[in-house]
């Protein structure tokens, strides 16, 4: 049986990966940190798991059933230098080799566009594109199955744009909602197509629409 794990599931993109796994019926276990301060309205269907994942020990026991993982975590800027590197490598190497023991099928991390780019304005937030970047190359070498999908400027308002898909380090400006994002996520566990692949996504108003189906196998 398919059943979703999320981490960063009280994010404002993780939120929607949820609301989009949830309407699609699939089960699903959001992670949280402190369940008794959480403020978000869950959908029925949603698993409620307390846990940390900078805690190895604390997951051991927070995937359960789950058979696939949508990762939406990420540090929030702040003044802890330690927080990128701590939230976005160490935490999602936890979670990739807590998936390894748990069998899970596959691994779906929300990552960023321009992690490649050492000398990008947002590493001025301590390196965070650069923690980025190396929990992918972590996800690539675990032996999972995995996409990993690195979306432009994040937006609350969806638009009315067309999703421009392309390979890893070939998109480099651009912006789009989060819950495009949210859709990709979600559909990428669905398409033999999308695994195994970095997916650049931005969206572009004179962009003609294709099928997402169409758009996993256009990325080489």
């Amino acid at each position: 049986m398919l059943k979703a794990f999320v981490a960063g599931a009280t994010g404002q993109t993780g939120r929607l990966i949820v609301q989009e796994l949830r309407r699609r019926n699939i089960p699903v276990r959001a992670l949280l940190r402190n369940i008794k301060k959480t403020k978000t309205t869950w959908p029925d269907g949603v698993e409620l798991v307390e846990a940390d994942l900078l805690n190895y020990k604390s997951l051991s026991t927070a995937l359960g059933d789950s058979t696939i993982i949508l990762c939406a975590s990420g540090a929030r800027p702040n003044f802890n230098p330690t927080g990128p590197y701590k939230v976005d490598y160490e935490g999602t190497k936890n979670l990739v080799d807590m998936a390894k023991v748990g069998g899970i099928k596959h691994f779906v991390l929300v990552s960023s566009l321009c992690v490649s780019q050492l000398f990008h304005p947002l590493n001025l937030f301590w390196l965070v594109l650069l923690w980025k970047k190396q929990a992918e190359k972590y996800i690539q070498k675990s032996g999972l199955n995995y996409t990993i999908i690195r979306p432009g400027g994040l937006k609350d308002k969806d638009n009315t744009g067309n999703i421009v898909m392309q390979s890893a380090d070939t998109l480099f400006e651009g912006t789009i909602s989060r819950q495009k994002v949210a859709d990709i996520c979600v559909e990428a566990m669905f398409d033999e197509s999308a695994k195994n692949k970095v997916l650049e996504i931005v969206s572009n108003c004179n962009t003609p629409r294709k099928e997402l189906s169409e758009l996993f196998a256009n990325v080489i």
